[in-house]
């Protein structure tokens, strides 16, 4: 079904994404679309008419943010059950944005769906996932006999996964034992377990500068001295990390290899040797936080596989390439460590839920996931040399251009809105219902730096550039 046809005349025309929201809405007035309607999904919408994804998906998230469309992970879109059309001239409910602060970005942020321009999240968008591998795998593991599930689980969590680790992990020269991987509930609780092993309160610890945001709060709670390393172009501050290992005994550092969460960098190759080289001569443990391997396309240095189990622990997950709601991590380390880890995982919960560990088994080993992965590197790509594109024409200092990964970290280059900073921008960007994730977030102190992380897949919506040319031209 053809909604309208695209008038391309930049001249006169109005934008792409105006058109296709003013089509569909019109359908809804008119009940060609009615409420509970299903929507062609955003790969057929744009094939029929014409258009990019891009442009299909922001139409599809204002009419979501409008009301006359709903969306759920896993079901598309649907016209809205009580669309406008149907509501006349009733008011409509007031929209009352929450507060930004640590607890809302912790917790109540992953369950909030009422901020319709998510460009500060960490996740892909729900329409970008293997839709059609996801179903086969839940039908496969439906048909598992009871009797094979009915018990806790192995400690270490599911065989047949943690030999596709061990198997993954050896094409990147890493030679392990089964025995040498623990399955975790997501990467998070997989850092969670070291910290909690081998940490001690007044431990000191090291950190990228920016680092991950959640990860730092688990610091806090462990009551460690974080001192934090800058990150650049090319990896780590290796001369600050150097001063820092004379000046302290460091017990560990913490390091995202390639895609870095927030700046979307990676290390390169002499980086990464030489920071391997420090942790040897002054004696303290990297653990190589590394979630986002999948969604780079080429090879990046892997630590572990430089150096081995005996100095690097090794932490991943699948929640970036299969699905955020997929958690299910590892932990890789040498196998008397891993006992150790074992041990910890048990007293925080016992052991991890079987069936999602299956589920995640199924995905990888029925061929299609490669394919897939390289669909999603293609598109983010796409949306880096877009937003790439946004952000010089607005004026943003952008940190780093990968080309690769969810993330890009950027800033107002000048005027009014660099000198409020990036949590007052992001207090505006909210009430406007847009989600900013300001460099506050990423610093061990919290200081507002003025940067901000973008995820690619969700910034190119019109309504964030209108939004960020408004506030350019406001005044503090």
């Amino acid at each position: 079904m053809r909604f309208f046809e695209p008038l391309r005349d930049r001249k006169h025309a109005m934008p792409l994404v105006d058109q296709t929201v003013a089509a569909i809405e019109a359908a809804i007035r008119q009940r060609l679309l009615r409420p509970g309607m299903p929507l062609p999904s955003i790969r057929h919408f744009a094939k029929a008419h014409g258009l990019s994804t891009f442009t299909v998906s922001a139409a599809y998230s204002r009419l979501v943010a409008q009301n006359w469309l709903t969306a759920r992970p896993g079901s598309g879109y649907r016209v809205a059950a009580l669309a406008r059309a149907e509501r006349g001239a009733a008011a409509p409910t007031s929209w009352i944005p929450p507060r930004i602060g640590a607890s809302w970005l912790l917790a109540d942020v992953f369950a909030d769906h009422s901020i319709p321009i998510k460009s500060g999240c960490g996740w892909l968008p729900a329409e970008w996932l293997n839709e059609a591998g996801l179903q086969q795998s839940l039908r496969q593991v439906a048909r598992t006999p009871v009797n094979q599930v009915a018990g806790y689980g192995h400690p270490y969590g599911y065989h047949p996964l943690r030999e596709h680790v061990q198997q993954a992990l050896g094409q990147h020269g890493l030679q392990l034992d089964t025995d040498q991987v623990l399955l975790t509930q997501g990467a998070s609780q997989g850092l969670d377990i070291v910290i909690r092993t081998l940490l001690r309160p007044g431990d000191v610890i090291v950190v990228e500068q920016p680092c991950y945001a959640n990860f730092l709060q688990s610091l806090r709670l462990a009551g460690l001295l974080v001192l934090g390393v800058p990150r650049n172009g090319e990896g780590l501050c290796l001369d600050t990390l150097e001063s820092l290992a004379r000046q302290h005994a460091i017990k560990a550092l913490f390091v995202n290899t390639v895609l870095q969460n927030p700046t979307g960098t990676s290390l390169g190759m002499s980086n990464a040797f030489r920071l391997l080289q420090l942790a040897e001569q002054y004696d303290f443990r990297v653990i190589e936080d590394d979630v986002s391997r999948d969604l780079m396309p080429g090879l990046g240095p892997m630590l572990v596989a430089l150096a081995g189990t005996g100095r690097v622990v090794y932490v991943s997950g699948f929640s970036k390439s299969i699905m955020p709601s997929m958690r299910v991590g590892y932990i890789v380390a040498n196998a008397a460590l891993l006992k150790e880890f074992a041990k910890t995982k048990m007293s925080m919960g016992l052991t991890t839920p079987e069936m999602m560990e299956r589920l995640v088994y199924q995905v990888l080993s029925q061929g299609r996931h490669q394919a897939h992965l390289q669909r999603v590197q293609d598109r983010l790509r796409q949306a880096h040399d877009e937003l790439c594109v946004l952000m010089d024409q607005h004026g943003f200092e952008v940190f780093a251009r990968p080309q690769a990964g969810l993330f890009l970290w950027a800033r107002p280059g000048s005027g009014p809105w660099r000198e409020q900073g990036a949590n007052k921008l992001a207090e505006q960007a909210l009430a406007d219902g847009i989600w900013l994730a300001p460099g506050s977030y990423f610093d061990p102190g919290q200081a507002d730096s003025g940067w901000i992380r973008f995820n690619v897949a969700y910034s190119l919506h019109p309504a964030l550039w209108q939004f960020m040319r408004k506030a350019g031209a406001a005044t503090p």
